[in-house]
């Protein structure tokens, strides 16, 4: 999994690539947590993620129950029609705030 973070319009934009999977999701939940602790706004671009696992889902938890914590928010975007029918059956759907893309992100948050 390949990760970068900049900072756009007072956010944090933090973009994934590859499967977010058992052997991906440590690399997210070294980055996630913290990131969304430090900065009040975080978007989480997955528009290059084909497929989320139970464990990608698990970090994905762990990155929202940091965000509410802080006060902070964390804003999903880029979500792949799989990954939306994961999120949709899991219920994650309701727990995350979607955007179809990091400008419609941040022109909500902005």
């Amino acid at each position: 999994m390949d990760i970068s973070e900049n900072s756009r319009d007072g956010a944090l934009v933090i973009s994934a690539a590859g499967r977010l999977d058992s052997s991906t999701a440590g690399a997210l939940e070294a980055v996630l947590p913290a990131r969304v602790k430090e900065n009040g706004a975080v978007v989480l671009d997955l528009g290059n993620v084909p497929y989320v696992s139970s464990a990608g889902l698990r970090v994905l938890l762990i990155g929202a129950k940091a965000a509410k914590a802080a006060g902070h928010s964390l804003t999903i975007t880029g979500v792949a029609p799989a990954v939306r029918e994961v999120f949709d059956i899991s219920g994650f759907s309701k727990i995350f705030t979607i955007e179809p893309d990091v400008e419609a992100a941040l022109a909500k948050l902005g």
